[in-house]
């Protein structure tokens, strides 16, 4: 555990750095954003990070593979299989369409893997300076203060986090029309939808397809304050295969399995 919590105060000062140094002067500024091959949009400001953020966990220890949003699909998923189960996995800037809209709601989101499971994470919001960490099996702090996701609602008096984008048309339609909770909400960055609902900010996560960087870090710290997390068939989103899952994840069992029923899966 001492190594565990001296390797996360490391990484924490990393991301925050990187927040206060790089982020943030850009947000201030003039920002130019361009298209990728998938449709999602990249600034400079999400290249800078990740080149800052991965030339500093190599000197911390460069035995460790690296895997970032802003690699190609064949480096990451090359990171993905030949990693051995323990690698660094970044994304810089989530939420980058709001920080190119100057809307001040992003994060920087790293996980640290082993074996295949999530065993550090840390999710820093530079607007706020919100620092959000876990290590497996102790728990999840917000600013090195335990924290854990808000329990005992009934799925009617539920606030969700909720991607219609990205669901099946059916399914998104069913729950617009016919919700069981009572209201949604889509802040733009997935890793701060994760914070948030580990620090009682919402009690429910449904997502078509998020990102392997999307889910790594949140999905601990989320795990760590009491949340039930998987995918839409309720299987664990780690050991990871592939670069995208859906997501299902609730601040308690009884509000996770009424959704479980409202998605008909």
């Amino acid at each position: 555990m001492t190594d565990s919590k001296g390797m996360l105060t490391v990484i924490a000062t990393i991301l925050k750095q990187a927040g206060k140094n790089i982020v943030m002067p850009a947000f201030h500024a003039c920002i130019h954003a361009s298209i990728k091959t998938d449709g999602s949009i990249v600034t400079e400001t999400d290249l800078s990070c990740q080149c800052f953020i991965q030339s500093k966990l190599a000197k911390l220890d460069a035995s460790i593979p690296f895997l970032g949003e802003e690699m190609s699909e064949a480096e990451q998923m090359a990171c993905l299989q030949q990693s051995q189960g323990r690698y660094w996995c970044l994304d810089p800037l989530d939420g980058t369409s709001n920080f190119a809209a100057h809307f001040p709601v992003f994060s920087i989101s790293l996980a640290l893997i082993e074996q295949g499971i999530v065993q550090l994470a840390c999710i820093y919001d530079p607007v706020r300076d919100e620092l959000f960490t876990a290590v497996a099996q102790h728990g999840a702090r917000l600013n090195g203060t335990l924290i854990s996701a808000s329990s005992g609602k009934h799925i009617h008096d539920a606030v969700g986090l909720v991607d219609f984008k990205r669901l099946a048309p059916g399914l998104a339609t069913k729950l617009l029309l016919h919700p069981c909770y009572r209201s949604q909400r889509n802040i733009g960055s997935c890793a701060l939808e994760w914070a948030w609902l580990a620090a009682g900010r919402g009690q429910f996560i449904i997502h078509g397809s998020e990102k392997l960087w999307d889910f790594a870090a949140g999905s601990l710290i989320a795990s760590e304050a009491g949340c039930v997390v998987g995918d839409f068939n309720s299987a664990p989103l780690f050991p990871a295969s592939t670069l995208s899952c859906s997501v299902l994840a609730a601040s308690d069992p009884v509000i996770h399995a009424s959704l479980k029923l409202q998605l008909d899966v």
